[in-house]
């Protein structure tokens, strides 16, 4: 990794820099206001592992008006971490701007309190996502919510996946034993490089709870057919323009 900051309190990070990191380039870990401010990240989007900024079990962390360009996750929120606000973020290339992956080890702690704000992604291979593995360990996340969100040529623009399996190397049959719950997709606009612009895969086993999509406008300009949202283990509540048409289903 670049730069750990490990158990650090009352910190501002500004005007800073990290460019072509071996793996993570800052890993924040057991921090406590800590602010990362005109901040940015620079490597290629085909650099593996490349997180730009990764949180764990840390409180009270924002990452403002920031430009991260990577290869794997802009921003990653692992299990602990509580209270993030990220605010007037550009990310891409990379992978979006993800919490987790959780439910992989034991004890892990919950995950609470994520605003994500006022940020644009460009050419992702995803956009705003909570992700869980299968067969897990059982946690919780709650009250995360995304809004106002420009998508620009991203794939998986809204998705919540609660089968994450990057490696194919899990028990797809065992469902994943974290609940999440209190989560809302807000204001989310802009274009989707995927026809599945909106997927909200959750738990069979723990099916999400309160979940709002509101004022969604997406659109798909490529072949693969009609732009569309699907839903499993999930009941959102759904107001205002629904582009795609929402899920309202609950198939599994």
């Amino acid at each position: 990794m670049n730069v750990r900051f490990n158990f650090v309190t009352n910190a501002l990070i500004r005007d800073v820099t990290t460019l072509d990191s071996k793996q993570f380039h800052i890993n924040v870990l057991g921090g406590k206001n800590v602010t990362f401010q005109n901040f940015k990240v620079v490597a290629p989007g085909n650099s593996v592992n490349t997180d730009g900024i990764h949180i764990g079990r840390s409180s009270d962390i924002k990452i403002l008006n920031s430009n991260i360009q990577t290869g794997d996750d802009c921003i990653s929120i692992g299990d602990g971490s509580t209270q993030i606000t990220i605010t007037k973020v550009t990310c891409g290339p990379g992978h979006g701007i993800s919490i987790g992956s959780l439910g992989k080890y034991p004890n892990e702690s919950p995950v609470r309190g994520v605003f994500v704000t006022g940020c644009t992604l460009k050419n992702t291979l995803n956009g705003v996502r909570i992700k869980t593995w299968p067969n897990s360990y059982s946690g919780t996340a709650s009250d995360m919510h995304f809004e106002d969100i420009t998508m620009e040529n991203v794939g998986n623009p809204v998705l919540i996946d609660q089968k994450y399996c990057p490696w194919n190397a899990c028990n797809l049959k065992v469902p994943s034993k974290v609940k999440l719950s209190n989560i809302s997709f807000k204001k989310i606009h802009g274009t989707s490089s995927t026809p599945l612009a909106v997927n909200l895969v959750c738990s069979d086993g723990a099916p999400c709870n309160n979940v709002v999509i509101q004022d969604i406008d997406l659109k798909y300009s490529g072949s693969e057919g009609l732009i569309k949202s699907e839903c499993k283990n999930v009941k959102p509540t759904v107001s205002g323009k629904q582009n795609p048409v929402p899920c309202l289903n609950t198939a599994t």
